[in-house]
């Protein structure tokens, strides 16, 4: 407990504060330090929440002669330490497409061999760079992209670790009654809810249902269909509700498993 300090609102009550600090045996937070590395409170100002990440890089940058470096060595510089440095913090927050473009606008410069005030010709567009070796590139990460990516890799992991105490608690504070798939964004959200809800377009492109009983399928809205072009059925038809499931399709009757009328019905409905 003796690592333990709380955040309390502006309007709660000075008596509240101490009969719960008295309980508690702690302290209230006085300044907003880090946790592990991650700021513990986002502010208005991104920028300053971060700028941290910004300092790292550039003392890093500083610190290396890359007039003693090969085109090679600063590639595998770049990557292996460069653009791991904000990974960490990248995997929990959305950070704001402005600092990304003047972290890739350090990188580049690095790369390019530019010092100080120094100028110098970028000779091929950064998200050129970005594209893979096969595509002409070099493989750099597009950092707005690469947080992206991060933070969908936590909406999956809302998804499928439903024992894990970080699906419970913000199952249980955002969508207690649903998924995260149907979950909505809420009022006052905390800055890492925000970040992960960004990231749920990506999963919910990438992902395809797996048929089996198909009551928790929605036949519109849903991905389900994986033969066809298009993963989900956007036109909705008159023959079925509009919150019908997969399940509604089937017969388990029929050799099938299918409600071939009505399927032959949705028809034109299911093309791509």
């Amino acid at each position: 407990m003796g690592k333990t300090e709380l955040l309390f609102s502006r309007n709660t009550d000075p008596s509240v504060i101490s009969a719960i600090k008295d309980v508690w045996g702690v302290q209230d937070i006085q300044h907003h330090a880090k946790y592990l590395g991650l700021p513990s409170f986002v502010g208005r100002s991104r920028y300053q929440t971060f700028k941290g990440i910004k300092d790292r890089v550039w003392a890093k940058l500083q610190g290396w002669k890359e007039k003693l470096l090969s085109q090679a060595g600063r590639e595998v510089l770049i990557k292996a330490v460069v653009q791991a440095i904000p990974t960490y913090v990248m995997s929990c927050f959305k950070i704001p497409r402005g600092f990304c473009k003047e972290l890739e606008g350090m990188i580049a410069r690095f790369w390019w061999g530019q010092r100080g005030q120094e100028k110098r010709i970028h000779w091929l567009n950064w998200r050129k760079m970005c594209q893979s070796k096969f595509m002409g590139g070099l493989g750099f990460r597009d950092l707005e992209v690469f947080n992206i990516s991060l933070l969908a890799r936590q909406g999956w992991r809302l998804l499928h670790s439903q024992g894990s105490l970080f699906t419970s608690v913000f199952k249980a504070k955002y969508f207690p009654n649903t998924d995260f798939l149907s979950s909505m964004l809420g009022s006052k959200p905390s800055y890492v809810w925000r970040s992960i809800f960004e990231a749920k377009p990506v999963i919910k492109a990438g992902s395809l249902w797996r048929i089996g009983k198909g009551d928790n399928i929605k036949i519109w809205g849903d991905n389900w269909l994986a033969d066809l072009n298009s993963k989900q059925v956007v036109t909705r038809c008159n023959t079925l509700a509009e919150d019908a499931v997969v399940a509604d399709l089937m017969d388990p009757s029929t050799p099938s498993g299918w409600n071939l009328d009505l399927v032959n019905q949705m028809e034109p409905f299911l093309r791509p």
